[in-house]
């Protein structure tokens, strides 16, 4: 997704255990059988949430160019474009990043597998008190959010700025009750993700969810600590596109990805639609099932 997570991710991987693993997907045709017979002119047809997104067109134009045809099928929730992919309706997706899929094919039973990169959308520490980290004291208060994944990615940042110590070392599954207290900087608390903007005057700093940082008055410039894209532990948010796992090394598939990685149109477009918070990467695909892997295993543990 642009799983933040892309930002419109994180929100929701809680759900989808809820999720039937069958979906009416109105007028989704059948993948096309042409994609990567090597005859030219192939159609492919990839699943997305936001069509009408800056990146898309100029993907579509640089594509046909390469003698591929993209057909864009669109989707209204997060929860349709796996089970859609799964079902062979599609051909590929971009929407979620690496967590969001462990958690789909865990709960489904898929071979789900990334084929490339996107991005990633960092999420952010911000404060009205302070311009640094350094600057917080010793045994002031953050808040992150009290949603379980958005909680756990909001710790993991916060041991990266060098505010508090994860028993664990820091994963994706990580709670308040992680937090080595003795060995931490400051305390965290957690509230509703939604009322953390209005509760920055309270705390020393708040991790606050990408959605709400213009609504609160704040740019994402302010932010004084946020994910790094080059840290392990933000590999798991990288956004993806996702493949069947029949279908990793398909020539066609993979130059979609080459594609929308360093077209410079594309490009500007993937920055324009994430209010210019997308770091767009291009992390080696072993890496992505590496962490693909590493996730799914620590999902089935955590059951």
């Amino acid at each position: 997704m642009s799983i933040t997570a892309s930002r419109r991710t994180t929100s929701v991987i809680a759900a989808l255990a809820a999720v039937p693993l069958f979906v009416a997907l109105a007028g989704c045709a059948t993948a096309s059988s042409e994609a990567g017979s090597g005859d030219g002119d192939e159609t492919v047809k990839i699943g997305v949430v936001g069509k009408g997104d800056a990146q898309w067109a100029p993907f579509v134009e640089a594509a046909a160019e390469e003698g591929i045809t993209v057909e864009l099928v669109d989707f209204g929730s997060y929860e349709q474009p796996n089970p859609a992919l799964t079902e062979g309706e599609i051909d590929l997706n971009q929407f979620q990043h690496i967590v969001y899929l462990a958690e789909y094919n865990s709960a489904s039973g898929s071979d789900l597998t990334p084929i490339g990169s996107t991005a990633i959308y960092p999420l952010g520490l911000y404060s009205q008190k302070y311009d640094d980290v350094d600057d917080i004291p010793e045994g002031e208060t953050v808040a992150v959010p009290d949603d379980a994944s958005n909680q756990a990615r909001a710790l993991l940042v916060l041991q990266s700025a060098g505010l508090i110590e994860l028993k664990s070392g820091g994963t994706i599954f990580s709670d308040l009750a992680d937090v080595d207290t003795e060995k931490s900087k400051v305390e965290v608390t957690a509230l509703e993700a939604a009322l953390i903007p209005t509760s920055l005057p309270d705390v020393a700093a708040a991790i606050i969810n990408n959605d709400f940082v213009e609504d609160a008055g704040l740019s994402f410039d302010d932010a004084i600590a946020q994910d790094d894209p080059e840290d392990a532990n933000a590999l798991p948010y990288v956004n993806i596109f996702a493949a069947r796992a029949e279908d990793a090394d398909n020539e066609t598939y993979l130059k979609l990805v080459e594609i929308f990685q360093t077209n410079e149109d594309v490009q500007a477009g993937l920055i324009e639609s994430s209010g210019d918070t997308a770091v767009p990467l291009q992390t080696p695909v072993e890496d992505l099932v590496s962490s693909l892997e590493k996730v799914q295993e620590d999902t089935e543990a955590n059951k």
